[in-house]
């Protein structure tokens, strides 16, 4: 048996494309993009590495051309969820004694693979399947989807690489054990990215994995599957069901070998699965691990010495990008009375600028929401802002769900800092303003901190840097992403970890080793070289 000492190849971000007219990426993810618009796909479960189809076909629709269907997946129900912690349970043994360079060698092909001959396809279902733009699908998907692949195998090999010092004639080793029992993955929609990662990233450490994608994001979830797949995953490592929440949490949340959740979705759900959790704990193996990501009522705070521009910019693309449909979205801004006038026109002329509709457009920069109950929502909001006392639309405010589920870049101005849509947490492209007296300024920093349960993300604008310090450290609770002079949005894995506290989740910062640490068991072994063979100590002895 050979051996070694063996160091991963080291990461680097991957480079974007910028699909430019001419260029050829451009021509092949159009052409991507046409084949699958017109091809209906048949998108069965994975368990145990085989295709299981139940018969009960779900249509999927794109969210901008509601009346298309791009394929059908298959629906399962609570013996599928059985299947696949049967599976997992059963490919944990050998999947963890798997020596870790050939588990990170998997990872690393999918990686290599999502950059050359799957790219434009993970990005095209991502488009087509989520109504998101070119670039905002070649940041998620594809770019960032291959970053986790590649740090988190560099990440994995220095959680391993860390060991214990040793006092004279003895060794002390670290060894990393994965999790006793099954991981469940439970993914959004929003990010492909995540979907990606939430089920990796337990695997790659030893576990076995049931995965439960979000409904509308099933469409790019069986790309991932498959590349996986073709990069050399064995059976029964991720086992890929579509079930509805409740049916997999029945199953999962009272089996006595489930070991931890890796989560990203709404607070109220994640809240209610900890508390599943907590009541069946003497159920349970071991006690598991919870690991969420949730939602959040991301901020930007202007000083009065903030460059118009550049908070225009940061508040039309940190709002708008993907709807706002990002954890990490600007959904609350606090503007100095003084900057106001002139930070309303250069948002009206960049807002008058964009032209809304098909990600198959490329000249469109806005498209769909990703459902009829989001837009609903969404819509509910805006019509009762135009109706408050409290509250000015100043910008967009139209919806339209006759083709596709369109709701306009939105801008409301309140009057009251704690107004329904300050506070709590819309997903969608909706962006409220207050306007604070320039004075009130340190003032408006406690009302900032005080306003919202979350603290994912956040910005301060500022020329002045003591204004600057003072932001950061009163509100060094508000966000567990802080910029300074930058939009809250665009975490890139390896620069910026990503994640929050309070109602944002557990901070666990993917895109770390703090994550990946969540994923094995430490054990500490101590090998003595010389074993004592008296039983007194030296202060026993007689004077």
């Amino acid at each position: 048996m050979s051996t070694g000492f063996f160091k991963v190849p080291i990461a680097e971000n991957e480079e974007i494309v910028n699909y430019a007219p001419g260029t050829i990426e451009r021509a092949r993810l159009k052409q991507t993009l046409s084949e699958m618009w017109s091809t209906v796909v048949d998108i069965p479960m994975i368990i145990d590495g085989k295709e299981v189809r139940s018969g009960n076909k779900i249509a999927i629709r794109p969210p901008h051309d509601h009346k298309h269907i791009l394929g059908n997946y298959h629906r399962g129900d609570a013996t599928h969820v059985q299947m696949a912690i049967k599976a997992a349970l059963a490919a944990k043994s050998k999947w963890e004694a798997l020596p870790w360079e050939n588990r990170a060698s998997i990872f690393l092909k999918a990686a290599s693979l999502l950059a050359g001959k799957h790219r434009s396809r993970i990005n095209a279902a991502t488009m087509i399947g989520q109504s998101k733009n070119a670039f905002q699908a070649e940041i998620d998907s594809a770019c960032e989807l291959i970053d986790f692949y590649r740090f988190n195998a560099q990440f994995m090999t220095e959680i391993y690489s860390q060991q214990p010092e040793s006092a004279p004639l003895t060794w002390n080793r670290m060894e990393q054990r994965a999790l006793e029992g099954f991981v469940f993955a439970l993914t959004p929609f929003n990010f492909t990215s995540i979907a990606g990662n939430l089920p990796t990233a337990p695997a790659l450490m030893g576990n076995t994995v049931v995965w439960k994608p979000s409904n509308t994001q099933i469409y790019s979830a069986r790309i991932i599957m498959e590349v996986l797949m073709e990069a050399g995953l064995p059976d029964g490592v991720i086992n890929l069901v579509f079930v509805s929440g409740p049916v997999a949490g029945k199953e999962i949340f009272s089996h006595r070998d489930f070991a931890g959740i890796h989560y990203t979705g709404s607070t109220e759900v994640f809240q209610n699965i900890w508390k599943t959790i907590g009541e069946n704990i003497h159920n349970f193996k071991s006690y598991p691990r919870i690991v969420g990501e949730t939602g959040g009522k991301d901020f930007v705070m202007a000083h009065s010495s903030a460059n118009v521009e550049q908070l225009a910019t940061a508040l039309v693309r940190g709002a708008f990008e993907y709807q706002g449909q990002k954890c990490s979205a600007v959904s609350r801004a606090y503007i100095p009375e003084s900057l106001w006038p002139s930070l309303k026109d250069k948002m009206g002329s960049f807002l008058s600028e964009i032209k809304m509709g098909s990600p198959e457009d490329f000249r469109n920069f806005f498209n769909a929401v990703i459902d009829e109950a989001s837009f609903d929502k969404l819509a509910s909001y805006i019509e009762n802002a135009k109706n408050d006392k409290d509250a000015e639309i100043v910008f967009g405010g139209g919806c339209d769900k006759s083709i596709g589920y369109f709701i306009e870049p939105t801008v409301i101005l309140t009057s009251n800092p704690h107004y329904i849509t300050m506070e709590e947490e819309l997903f969608g492209p909706v962006l409220t303003l207050y306007v604070y007296e320039d004075d009130q300024f340190e003032e408006t920093l406690d009302l900032l901190d005080n306003t919202s349960i979350y603290a994912l993300t956040g910005a301060i604008f500022s020329k002045d840097r003591y204004a600057i310090e003072l932001a950061t450290k009163k509100l060094q609770n508000a966000a567990g992403n802080f910029y300074i002079n930058d939009k809250p949005t665009g975490a890139v894995v390896g620069q910026q970890p990503f994640g929050g506290a309070r109602g944002s989740g557990t901070n666990d910062k993917a895109g770390s080793v703090i994550n990946l640490l969540r994923w094995v068991q430490p054990r500490t072994i101590k090998e003595n070289f010389r074993p004592p063979t008296e039983y007194k100590y030296m202060f026993m002895q007689e004077e």
